[in-house]
């Protein structure tokens, strides 16, 4: 059972990881003067200079200790404090049975982004979540507001946890942001059922992470509580299985980077392109914003972007000029289709983030052919064949490398793909290879999208995309 208080001291917090997000929330509940034990199931020369500097700080951290219902109560038996929030990191299962069992016990838990938003009030969120797109839209969101002149700093999902960003605000002269623009996972929304962003924004949803959630519709209905919570709703409607469902929205603001006629019956767009503008409905007629081209990443999906962050741009009281001038000094974002550099005449692009079969097809749909295409890593649960025929159409040669490269090969295979297939170890054989099948083939573009998890060889996508980069930078 949860221990009981019979003081005044505060609960202790238990922070469940100590990776990213789970530091971040020790250290902002530390800050607020709230006694914090962090638990680590493993062990290694980083988590040990990790957990020295909590320490420091007069936070208790545990290594080697395995997730049980014991250790997560053992910091407050015996102690005149209750047990305070438990506090789990993306990378543990919603379901874990020692997290239901807590929360059966009448334990709080809670995802690593809720102290963030408790701390945060009352700044706005701008939440993004979707299959694929989020963190495009969530640079490109943070991007135009900060050009536009207001403090709207990203975090999340992203590579920052927000309860970072938001004890750093705290403890500075600046203090809270105008808007928290926060990219938020799956893994994220099912533990945080407090966040309510002031605009929700859902970019696509294709079948992802099913080895954690199980079905599409379980995932689809936990990617769909952030935009119910959200005062105001950014859909795409370019994505069929969102514009399937439209009819169950009471209220959503939709875009669509073609013509409106072309959306389907019912759905009103608030946002589309026509004549190679952007266009507004206003309230007596429409309202010409700015030219379709002012973003210039490619493919239709990058449209698709801009306008899901140009309609957050627009709650946010940012006017059209602001906005496309914004859009044209915008860098690109990492891992996103980044063009690193053109070598004897063949572009390379780092496209790591594309970790499921949808998103590298989308990148493949963006570039011009003919193509050499890296592919690999931690294979998850999909549906290949589209992602397959699109190899066939784009790329003369495939770069197979790490876990699932046998498995993938077998896919080509039987996807009957006509170009070229090797298999290598990892990117530091298979980038010179990609760069000798360019040459031999005469194709334009190297392209990583390696339509899987990184997590057989790296830490995450950014630590593939970085290794990615510095091979082809020493070409």
């Amino acid at each position: 059972m949860v221990p009981t208080s019979s003081g005044d001291q505060a609960p202790t917090a238990v922070v469940i990881g100590l990776g990213r997000s789970g530091v971040g929330a020790a250290r902002l509940l530390h800050a607020q003067g709230q006694p914090v034990y962090v638990l680590e199931s493993q062990r290694s020369d980083a988590l040990e200079a990790r957990a020295a500097a909590l320490q420091a700080e007069g936070i208790a951290v545990e290594l080697g200790c395995p997730l049980s219902s014991e250790t997560v109560l053992a910091p407050a038996q015996g102690k005149s404090s209750q047990l305070g929030p438990v506090i789990v990191s993306p990378g543990i299962r919603w379901d874990h049975p020692v997290l239901t069992s807590l929360r059966q016990e009448g334990v709080p838990v809670c995802g690593e982004l809720v102290p963030a938003w408790k701390a945060s009030r009352p700044a706005p969120w701008i939440g993004i979540t979707g299959t694929n797109g989020k963190t495009t839209v969530t640079h490109l969101v943070s991007h135009l507001l900060c050009s536009g002149g207001l403090d709207a700093p990203m975090a999340g999902n992203v590579g920052r946890s927000a309860a970072e960003l938001v004890l750093e605000r705290l403890q500075s002269s600046s203090g809270l942001p105008a808007w928290l623009v926060v990219e938020v996972s799956s893994y994220q929304i099912e533990s945080c059922p407090d966040i309510a962003p002031r605009i929700g924004i859902w970019t696509t949803l294709t079948p992802d992470h099913l080895e954690r959630h199980g079905t599409l519709a379980n995932y689809r209905a936990i990617k769909r509580q952030l935009l119910e919570r959200s005062a105001v709703r950014v859909l795409n409607g370019d994505d069929p299985d969102l514009r399937a469902r439209a009819a169950s929205w009471d209220q959503a603001l939709w875009v669509t980077a073609g013509p409106r006629e072309e959306l389907a019956e019912g759905v009103w767009p608030h946002l589309w392109i026509e004549g190679g503008r952007v266009w507004l409905a206003g309230p007596s007629g429409a309202i010409d914003l700015m030219a379709a081209d002012a973003l210039a990443m490619p493919g239709a999906h990058n449209r698709q972007n801009m306008l899901l962050a140009v309609a957050a741009g627009l709650e946010a009281g940012l006017n059209a000029s602001t906005m496309e001038e914004a859009l044209r000094r915008f860098p690109g974002v990492p891992h996103r289709l980044e063009r690193i550099r053109e070598h004897a005449g063949v572009r390379y692009f780092n496209d790591s983030k594309a970790t499921n079969y949808d998103a590298a097809e989308v990148a493949l749909q963006a570039l011009e052919g003919p193509l050499v295409v890296l592919a690999g890593g931690q294979a998850k649960i999909g549906k290949a064949q589209s992602w397959v025929a699109a190899l066939g159409r784009k790329a003369r040669a495939v770069v197979l490398y790490g876990e699932s490269r046998h498995a993938f090969a077998d896919l080509l295979r039987e996807g009957h793909y006509p170009g070229e297939v090797s298999c290598c170890v990892g990117l530091a054989e298979a980038v010179p290879l990609a760069e000798r099948w360019a040459r031999t083939l005469d194709c334009r573009g190297v392209l990583l999208s390696p339509a899987c998890a990184s997590f057989d060889q790296y830490r995450d996508f950014e630590e593939r995309g970085d290794h990615f980069r510095s091979l082809v930078q020493a070409l």
